[in-house]
């Protein structure tokens, strides 16, 4: 669960500082280097929509999906059957960090939240990347591709759905 943080903040700010963006799906290379160089690079897609709902299915090395939302995240592991439920602080406003992101030069913004400084690069004013240091002092990189943005979606999708045999613990 320590890529929890990264997670939950990576999903919001896939809308960077475009105040009219309400939707966002991508493909994503997510990358973590720890400080010995040594890292590990997950492969997926991410749905997301306002006001905070997210889904990252995650396809590489292993499949894990996690559902983000303003209350609570729920990471569903099929390999292990197992489902872990957190509870989030609803008072964090990560839309209000994102739309103030500043433009630190063409095509690159720095946003900050507690002690984290993100980096978000754009092409075309659609976000190709966000870095930053999580809370391990491990960098991290999520490189977006096939991006669509303000389509419409079925929130359907961001209910979680697991089999009931499988092992739930709420945290």
């Amino acid at each position: 669960m320590k890529h929890l943080f990264t997670l939950l903040l990576s999903s919001t700010l896939a809308f960077a500082s475009f105040d009219g963006l309400n939707s966002f799906q991508a493909d994503f290379t997510l990358s973590v280097t720890d400080d010995k160089n040594k890292s590990l690079v997950y492969k997926g897609h991410i749905v997301a929509a306002k006001p905070q709902n997210a889904v990252w299915n995650y396809i590489q090395p292993i499949k894990k999906d996690v559902f983000i939302n303003r209350f609570s995240v729920t990471v569903i592991e099929p390999e292990i059957e197992q489902v872990i439920i957190r509870k989030i602080d609803s008072k964090l406003d990560f839309f209000n960090m994102i739309q103030n992101a500043k433009k630190i030069e063409k095509n690159r913004y720095e946003a900050h939240y507690k002690e984290a400084k993100f980096i978000i690069t754009t092409k075309n004013e659609v976000i190709e990347t966000i870095s930053y240091i999580d809370e391990f002092e491990n960098k991290v990189k999520i490189v977006f591709e096939n991006q669509k943005e303000n389509e419409k979606i079925n929130m359907e999708l961001f209910t979680p759905k697991y089999p009931l045999e499988f092992d739930v613990i709420r945290d």
